[in-house]
């Protein structure tokens, strides 16, 4: 009997349950993004695509499980912010991202993250905080989620281009860092705006600024950094991955019907109630070409800033 063609082979694809693994905890962004299209892909394949949260080092233990999975479309992998920063913040990772894992579909790309502070701290603007900063420096504490996590590399993003210096305190996540700059012994974090819109809306903390190129649709009276420190931009992205060596037809069919889900009415509702996320929709090849390029950006921060992992 001749073998089944790949064609064939993509044209019946999913034949079993689908695991997408997630390198974060469940609850968290990248979590709920990865359930999302999940679900999506459920309805639309007929067989469930299962979120598989694979926590530690720094989600690099979810990367390197796809990686040695067989490239047959059966075990996919949530690419994110923090994979493209891994790829310069680790030295003796057992895979290369851009090589080991086959891009197939963005999720989002501006996703917003956003500066906020205690309501106590005598800095009411982006400006007032970074004249505060000089006026002070060393002296507030910025806290974030960890060495290397997204919140302190865009915060070391801004310390270098608004001549700042501060101190940065690192937390094992968000959840505890809010905690305390909510009570008052941070002033200052970086954080996804999925986590913070309702203190900011109560409150409980004021936002300075978005770090988006755009201002955000959830918040249209906070300013973006740009508008103050020309030409910083730094944003969370999500998308889907694949084993390399992956047939192509299978990585053209799940682009397409992930695709067909950020277009979707309902979908792009729902992205928007979680913090202004907005679906970005592209080609497996520009979805490649986005992630080189994000590891060239971050890398040029954390080897400017001389970071290094815990």
């Amino acid at each position: 009997m001749p073998p089944v063609s790949h064609l064939a082979w993509a044209l019946e694809y999913p034949i079993r349950p689908v695991r997408l693994i997630c390198g974060y905890p469940a609850g968290g962004i990248v979590d709920v993004f990865a359930r999302l299209i999940g679900g999506w892909l459920s309805e639309r394949l007929g067989k469930p695509f299962i979120v598989e949260d694979r926590i530690g080092a720094a989600s690099n233990l979810a990367t390197e499980a796809v990686v040695r999975a067989p490239p047959d479309g059966y075990m996919l992998l949530t690419v994110s912010t923090t994979s493209a920063i891994n790829a310069t913040l680790y030295d003796n990772l057992g895979f290369r991202l851009t090589t080991d894992i086959a891009p197939i579909a963005s999720l989002y790309r501006n996703g917003p993250t956003v500066v906020v502070v205690n309501p106590l701290f005598p800095a009411k603007t982006l400006p007032e905080f970074i004249a505060y900063a000089k006026d002070h420096p060393g002296a507030v504490n910025m806290g974030s989620s960890g060495i290397g996590s997204p919140p302190h590399v865009f915060a070391e993003l801004f310390k270098s281009m608004a001549g700042i210096e501060l101190l940065h305190v690192p937390y094992r996540g968000q959840p505890q860092v809010l905690a305390d700059l909510l009570s008052g012994q941070l002033q200052v974090t970086f954080d996804p705006l999925a986590n913070s819109i309702g203190h900011i809306r109560a409150g409980r903390l004021r936002a300075l600024a978005v770090t988006t190129s755009v201002r955000v649709a959830a918040l249209p009276e906070v300013p973006t950094v740009a508008e103050f420190v020309a030409g910083y931009e730094a944003s969370s992205w999500q998308g889907i991955g694949a084993p390399k060596n992956t047939p192509p037809e299978i990585i053209e069919r799940l682009n397409h019907e992930i695709n067909a889900g950020l277009a979707a009415v309902n979908m792009k509702m729902r992205f928007a109630e979680l913090g202004g996320y907005a679906p970005y929709a592209s080609s497996p090849g520009e979805f490649g070409k986005f992630i080189a390029d994000e590891i060239e950006k971050w890398s040029m921060v954390i080897r400017g800033a001389n970071i290094k992992p815990e």
